[in-house]
């Protein structure tokens, strides 16, 4: 495929770069299993997905301060709860000082309920339907969020499915400009045939390795550019 390196080459160079085996391994993160993923509620998925929305654009650590107000405001991300909001409640809460005042991206958070909540009632849980979804297709479920559900393109579904345990890998700017140089993809990384030319990488690589897609992503990181591992927003 192109000039991509196999993942034994990858692997050395990040042990080069940054002192050993040991050290990247320490530098990993690994995502939950299916069966652990199945276990989280459908409010977490919600408040993953709000929380990157809001971080998207602006400084991570400012939403993360003022999360425990939006968990309070929004009833603690219960799905029920929030697709009775009327129009009139979901302005007032955008007003309350204790969260970041967008009514634009507040307008997201019951969105994204409804997407949840049209999954669940087919699935029987969103977390059931995430944790069922193959890595092997993970952009294809990139997509579905992108389609279905509010401001959940680009990166921003990505860091949220990583955030809550999904094995994803995520298209920093380090493993973008990595599979721009070796020819893997060209023009727009995001682009329907970039997007499958770097899904088809990220296979190779966890055939030859047996890695989660989660650490083959860090792994390219950390072999590249200025190395620095994906730290996703808490």
């Amino acid at each position: 495929m192109a000039h991509l390196e196999t993942f034994s080459h990858l692997y050395q160079r990040a042990c080069e770069r940054k002192g050993g085996p040991k050290s990247v391994e320490m530098l990993l993160s690994k995502p939950l299993s299916p069966q652990r993923l199945q276990q989280i509620g459908d409010d977490r998925f919600l408040a993953e997905f709000s929380k990157k929305v809001f971080q998207s654009g602006f400084v991570w650590r400012v939403v993360r301060d003022k999360w425990p107000g939006f968990e309070r405001v929004f009833f603690n991300f219960d799905i029920d709860k929030i697709l009775l909001m009327p129009d009139e409640m979901l302005e007032s809460k955008a007003q309350d000082p204790s969260i970041i005042r967008n009514y634009n991206k507040v307008k997201t958070i019951r969105d994204n309920a409804l997407m949840i909540d049209s999954v669940r009632r087919e699935q029987g849980s969103f977390s059931k339907f995430v944790a069922e979804w193959p890595s092997h297709d993970i952009i294809g479920l990139w997509a579905y969020l992108k389609k279905h559900g509010s401001r959940l393109g680009g990166n921003t579904g990505a860091y949220g499915l990583r955030a809550i345990g999904k094995d994803t890998f995520i298209l920093s700017q380090d493993v973008v400009a990595y599979f721009s140089q070796r020819d893997v993809i060209s023009g727009s990384h995001s682009s329907k045939r970039s997007m499958r030319a770097i899904q088809d990488a990220f296979n190779e690589l966890h055939q030859q390795s047996n890695r989660s897609f989660q650490e083959l992503s860090q792994i390219i990181s950390l072999s590249v550019g200025d190395n620095a591992v994906q730290v996703e927003p808490q």
